[in-house]
């Protein structure tokens, strides 16, 4: 279908002076800036009401005796589910901040704990350190919220993330994993080939750059947790993954969907059409956006069985 009317918009508009500079051209600290500014929405809607959530920063023990930071949300009617979610932002940009309403959103939906992780970035923490991080904290869920109902869940970089989390920590129950628009192929032949490699806030050469960032040794980018094409996806639990229509990453989102789907997981695709990269931090301004978020996490929900 064709692009959503407002992001239209919104593309022209960033583009009224020239094309943006990409993160590429700035330092990180000013690219994380840009992106936490374009990304952090007030936490109340404009009629004074919003989710009924409660959050709480706290420390805990990282993989190598770093702490790590985490926040807790708890909804005003919680039951008996708990999501260890990792921040999108391609392993670079994105923080607790920056996806702070799409927790307290998720946590309201679901009736869920959220546990949000604050795992280390690149390029100063490069692969395997934020994934190793995101294994400590999707086991510290588990243990402090023992016999819940436990999902692991992220957008962009941090669905990548979710699949490794699952792939390298089997000691971890998961009843579901929820994969937002997941970047899976670190060679970008996919991307580069399909028909929205450009042009729409999220391009081939950015999803490069982070890639560079992320896993700057050309070697493990092989690595199934990070070429995750080529992971065994036998036992994975049940998933539900998103994908935006016009998004680099649309393609190999949905290769990796039919690739579960062979291996015998259970997989509720859900096409975010007229929709690009980015989306769930869209749904304050972009009414298509929030509906289609709004369907992922009933999804998801579905999935759950009752709460």
């Amino acid at each position: 279908m064709p692009l959503d009317r407002l992001i239209r918009h919104l593309i022209a508009w960033q583009s009224i002076d020239g094309p943006p500079v990409p993160d590429r051209e700035l330092t990180v600290e000013q690219a994380r800036e840009r992106y936490r500014a374009s990304a952090v929405r007030p936490q109340r809607d404009e009629d004074g009401s919003g989710p009924a959530v409660t959050s709480a920063d706290r420390l805990i023990d990282g993989p190598d005796g770093a702490a790590l930071g985490v926040r807790v949300y708890t909804p005003e009617r919680v039951g008996q589910r708990v999501v260890t979610f990792l921040h999108g932002g391609g392993w670079v940009l994105g923080d607790l901040d920056s996806h702070d309403w799409v927790c307290r959103g998720i946590a309201a939906s679901l009736g869920a704990v959220v546990v949000a992780v604050d795992y280390r970035r690149a390029p100063e923490f490069p692969y395997p350190t934020p994934l190793r991080d995101a294994v400590a904290a999707a086991r510290w869920t588990a243990r402090s919220f023992p016999g819940r109902t436990h999902v692991i869940a992220g957008d962009s970089a941090g669905a990548s993330l979710s699949v490794g989390v699952v792939l390298q920590a089997p000691d971890v129950r998961f009843a579901a994993q929820l994969l937002i628009y997941p970047p899976v192929d670190p060679s970008l032949i996919i991307a580069s080939a399909g028909e929205h490699s450009k042009g729409y806030l999220l391009s081939v050469e950015d999803m490069a750059w982070n890639y560079e960032q992320y896993v700057p040794d050309p070697r493990l980018r092989a690595d199934p947790a990070v070429d995750l094409l080529k992971a065994d996806l036998t036992g994975m639990p049940p998933t539900v993954l998103a994908t935006a229509e016009y998004d680099p990453l649309h393609d190999e989102g949905v290769e990796l969907a039919a690739k579960m789907s062979a291996a015998g997981v259970p997989v509720r695709h859900v096409p975010g059409e007229g929709l690009v990269h980015g989306y769930f931090l869209m749904q304050s301004t972009v009414p298509a956006a929030a509906a289609c978020a709004r369907r992922v996490i009933r999804e998801l929900d579905r999935m759950l069985g009752p709460a």
